[in-house]
């Protein structure tokens, strides 16, 4: 009997799961000369933050924006370095590299003409989608984690290392520390997946991707300026960047997880509901590029 037949009924062919359109998405935003030069810049503020405090004094004066200040520390223990300089880049350059890569997950092969042979391949446009959106939330993650690579290192060059003390108060052995700067990391990353899933849904509005880029960094800062009107506190709840500085309940001790589930759920609400708008937007779109 034939191996693909069973009581004489030939089998259906069973269809490989292939990771190849995957690979070829990761590959081709690796090597993106403007994705190189973000990731670049991105390392390189940690760097300018560490000399500009070796050689000037520290100013402790309260900083807008409600997050925790690692600034005061950082001449004590340079692992303070990554956390101050995540901090600094949360309100800013971080969004700006995902918007970057989300803007042109889908408009930029429309901007180039290769949208419609994507999808003639043929790649189905659902598994299109979930195909850049893995490429996104693999810089969502990655992001966070050169400044912090970036940060530790330049931090030990210049200040050294040693027992970190907690916000709490807390002293902790340099390696418990390294764990918990890596659980900041991964907060983050989360938090950046969800602007992602906004950015991915911008991009599938036009085919001009710094339309979608410039789009999603002005509603990232219009969250952060309604976050600091008082008058303005009932719509705090459901900003995006609501619990984006949340991050500093993993610099405590004992981690209060119940303080860190808001974020994680508010942006799991925002994935949830970008995502199925720009499946909704682009399953229908009449793909004309």
């Amino acid at each position: 009997m034939s191996a693909v037949e069973v009581s004489g009924v030939p089998a259906t062919p069973v269809r490989r799961v292939s990771t190849r359109f995957l690979r070829s998405e990761l590959r081709l935003i690796a090597v993106r000369r403007r994705n190189q030069v973000g990731l670049a810049a991105l390392a390189a503020v940690p760097i300018v933050l560490a000399v500009a405090m070796k050689v000037a004094a520290p100013d402790t004066s309260d900083r807008p924006g409600g997050g925790p200040d690692f600034f005061a520390q950082i001449t004590g223990n340079g692992f303070f370095v990554a956390l101050a300089a995540l901090g600094v880049e949360l309100g800013l350059f971080l969004p700006i590299a995902i918007a970057m890569l989300a803007g042109d997950a889908v408009a930029g092969e429309a901007n180039q003409g290769t949208l419609r042979y994507l999808l003639t391949v043929p790649v189905g446009r659902t598994r299109l989608l979930a195909v850049k959106y893995a490429g996104i939330v693999t810089g969502a993650f990655l992001a966070p984690l050169v400044v912090a690579v970036s940060g530790l290192v330049i931090g030990l060059i210049l200040f050294g290392g040693g027992d970190v003390t907690l916000l709490s108060g807390t002293q902790v052995g340099f390696g418990e520390a390294l764990l918990r700067l890596l659980g900041v990391c991964l907060f983050l990353g989360v938090c950046l997946s969800a602007l992602g899933a906004m950015g991915l849904f911008l991009s599938t509005l036009t085919e001009q991707p710094m339309g979608a880029t410039i789009a999603l960094t002005m509603l990232t800062v219009a969250s952060f300026v309604l976050q600091q009107i008082p008058q303005l506190d009932w719509l705090h709840p459901y900003l995006l960047t609501r619990h984006w500085q949340d991050f500093g309940e993993l610099l405590r001790d004992p981690v209060s997880f119940d303080a860190l589930t808001p974020g994680l759920l508010s942006a799991g609400a925002y994935i949830l509901v970008f995502l199925s708008a720009a499946w909704a937007r682009f399953a229908g779109r009449d793909i004309t590029s």
